[in-house]
């Protein structure tokens, strides 16, 4: 994977939250992890989330265009502590290696902090080992290795 141009130390990607025009941008970015969205589903769900206090969905934007984002979600559990999980965060592939993705954690990470959580969480497929290698850079510990199960439930007709 060849990287684009580095970006000045000076230039910094400006972090915002995600706005509903973004949405052909983040769905893009979004299939480049597997997880395609039309731009419509992309609208809907920016606009759903931004209703949500326990929630943060942000862009990473370099001369009015998205380079990643990132959201983020308060998991709350009778037993266990509040916790930041991180469900998504994804740079563009031709940027990576700017120290965008660190960025939009040290966002997610003040976040967390000015609401009162003090630990954060992702999870990450297996097969992602480049992402594991940044958030272990970043500062983030591998805690556990856990099998995820899922069931499709449809309404009782």
């Amino acid at each position: 994977m060849e990287k684009g141009p580095l970006i000045g130390r000076e230039e910094r990607a400006a972090i915002r939250a995600i706005r509903a025009d973004d949405a052909e941008a983040v769905a893009a970015l979004s299939a480049s992890l597997g997880y395609s969205a039309s731009a419509g589903e992309m609208r809907s769900r920016i606009n759903e989330l931004a209703d949500n206090n326990d929630r943060i969905a942000l862009a990473a934007v370099l001369q009015d265009e998205v380079m990643g984002w990132v959201d983020a979600a308060v998991e709350r559990h009778l037993q266990s502590k509040p916790v930041v999980v991180i469900g998504g965060l994804v740079v563009r592939d031709d940027m990576r290696g700017n120290r965008i993705g660190q960025q939009l954690c040290r966002a997610v990470e003040q976040w967390a902090v000015q609401i009162g959580v003090n630990a954060i969480r992702v999870r990450s497929q297996l097969k992602r080992a480049d992402a594991h290698r940044f958030y272990l850079r970043d500062g983030y510990t591998q805690v556990k290795i856990s099998a995820v199960f899922e069931k499709q439930v449809l309404p009782q007709s």
